[in-house]
């Protein structure tokens, strides 16, 4: 059964320091490590609330958004796994305010009978995409760049309205005023979020954040993109550096980012490597 809602706790809970020298690790050790520090709590911050069932981290975040995770499913069969799919979609329709919901799976989990489950309650595969773990040591590398080419990190609106323009344009979306306002927060409230961009002549070109998770060795690096016009010049490689550097100052020890076939050979010519995959699995009222 569901546990009631109650307030998200906090993702800074030190964790036990992972056991294997940084210089030796293998892509393994590094999944192990992503496994035990970067899902379930991790995955919380920021939520408004997160409910337990069983296994599972029932995870409301603001806009309406629900998420789903968990550590792992071992030993359930399918039709315990199935029940947790009905279980779980049920307390996010209880919400009114709860629009849509991601389940994360994962490609290394044993989890029978999940995607049946899955597609029998409504939610759609999306586009799977690479889990990519490296050392942020292995990353900082300096990176040449075109003369008018300068990287820098930004705090102010002005300049998170920009960035957020030109990740529309390169995507093809549709303006969404909302995420440059969520973004804006974060950097007023300092919860450890860093966007850094790439400029030239005035016009951001390349961007790309980096996400401390608090309490663990790893720091993300996420939403990167490039204007088509300035790719294959090792502007986002430079810009996926200077982000390693920083996570290094603040004391973390690996990078962690999921990728698309598009973006996971950049990420790999900078060092991080594929230990996994994950595919979003998305419910929509």
């Amino acid at each position: 059964m569901i546990s009631p809602a109650e307030p998200a706790g906090r993702a800074d809970v030190p964790t036990e320091p992972s056991p294997v020298d940084p210089a030796q690790i293998e892509p393994a050790q590094m999944l192990a490590a992503y496994d035990a520090q970067l899902r379930t709590q991790s995955e919380a911050a920021h939520a408004l609330s997160v409910a337990r069932q069983g296994p599972l981290w029932l995870i409301t975040f603001r806009g309406g958004s629900g998420f789903v995770t968990y550590q792992d499913l071992a030993g359930a069969t399918p039709r315990e796994i199935a029940r947790m799919v009905s279980e779980s979609l049920d307390h996010f329709r209880a919400d009114p305010e709860v629009i849509e919901v991601e389940w994360k799976t994962r490609g290394h989990d044993r989890a029978p009978g999940l995607q049946t489950a899955l597609l029998t309650n409504g939610f759609v595969a999306e586009e799977a995409e690479s889990i990519m773990l490296g050392l942020a040591q292995s990353l900082a590398a300096e990176i040449s760049l075109p003369a008018s080419v300068r990287l820098r990190r930004i705090t102010e609106a002005d300049d998170v309205w920009r960035m957020n323009a030109m990740q529309d344009e390169v995507f093809s979306s549709s303006p969404a005023p909302e995420g440059s306002r969520a973004l804006i927060d974060r950097l007023t409230a300092d919860d450890g979020l860093e966007l850094w961009i790439a400029e030239s002549g005035g016009e951001v070109i390349s961007a790309g954040r980096l996400e401390p998770v608090a309490g663990t060795d790893f720091a993300g690096i996420w939403g990167g993109a490039t204007r088509p016009e300035w790719r294959g010049r090792g502007i986002y490689r430079a810009l996926t550096a200077a982000r390693a550097r920083s996570a290094l100052r603040l004391g973390k020890r690996f990078i962690n980012s999921d990728s698309t076939e598009f973006s996971r050979p950049i990420l790999e010519r900078s060092g991080l490597v594929k230990v996994s995959t994950t595919t979003p699995y998305r419910w929509r009222r």
